[in-house]
């Protein structure tokens, strides 16, 4: 393009960009221990292959699907059903074991580091709740 064409345009405006939605601290932590679950799962998808417990087929489709779905869910940890479905991921975690039987304790590592993250996230939530409260910001 030339510079007379560039000249006869009107100027751009600038781009202002939206204020990003707070996040609380449940909310951040979950979808944390969600993304390191699903970069976990790519090590089980591995090792159930080798082991020819699955066909390649099935073991390399579970695993990428397994690591699809906890990405997506990460995603949605902003609301009750996000949170809900987190718990229900971490059932279906468990429920690997039957496949690959050091699952179990991976599962049970992770179910423990996502109660924490539940319980420590709510307790934030709140103490930063109060904050604003006595600082008169809400």
């Amino acid at each position: 393009m030339t510079d007379a064409g560039r000249a006869s345009r009107p100027p751009r405006a600038p781009r202002v960009r939206r204020p990003r939605r707070d996040r609380g601290a449940r909310e951040s932590l979950l979808s944390i221990t969600l993304g390191l679950e699903a970069f976990m799962f790519f090590f089980p998808m591995l090792v159930v292959y080798g082991k020819h417990t699955l066909p390649a087929a099935v073991a390399f489709g579970g695993g990428i699907a397994a690591i699809i779905v906890l990405l997506l869910a990460s995603r949605m940890t902003g609301s009750r059903a996000g949170v809900w479905f987190g718990w229900l991921l971490q059932a279906a975690i468990l429920a690997t074991g039957f496949i690959e039987p050091f699952m179990v304790v991976v599962g049970l590592v992770f179910l423990a580091l996502w109660v924490f993250c539940f319980v420590k996230g709510g307790q934030l939530d709140r103490q930063n709740a109060a904050r604003r409260v006595a600082l008169g910001e809400d």
